[in-house]
């Protein structure tokens, strides 16, 4: 896909370890976020059962690290995108 600068990445924790994948990403993967001078922009997001990752790139995209196998129902997807654009943030009331 022409242009893609946003990769979505989720994973689906295995039973009891939604805690732990969080963990992961506080420790792991957000640092190795913030060491990339391509990244610009990210945001991470939990459910009952799963962590999404959505991640801005300068240009192009780069897969994310993998989390432990042992923490996850299956491997994590990833998706690139292309950013079309966003519309102004929320008013506060």
């Amino acid at each position: 896909m022409a242009d893609v600068d946003t990769m979505m990445w989720e994973a689906r924790a295995a039973d009891g370890c939604l805690g732990e994948l969080l963990d992961w990403a506080d420790t792991e993967l957000v640092p190795w976020l913030q060491q990339r001078p391509d990244v610009t922009r990210y945001e991470l997001y939990s459910a009952a059962d799963r962590l999404v990752v959505i991640v801005r790139f300068d240009q192009g995209t780069t897969a994310l690290p993998d989390a432990p196998a042992a923490l996850l129902a299956r491997p994590a997807h990833q998706w690139p995108f292309r950013r079309l654009g966003g519309g102004p943030p929320a008013s506060s009331l």
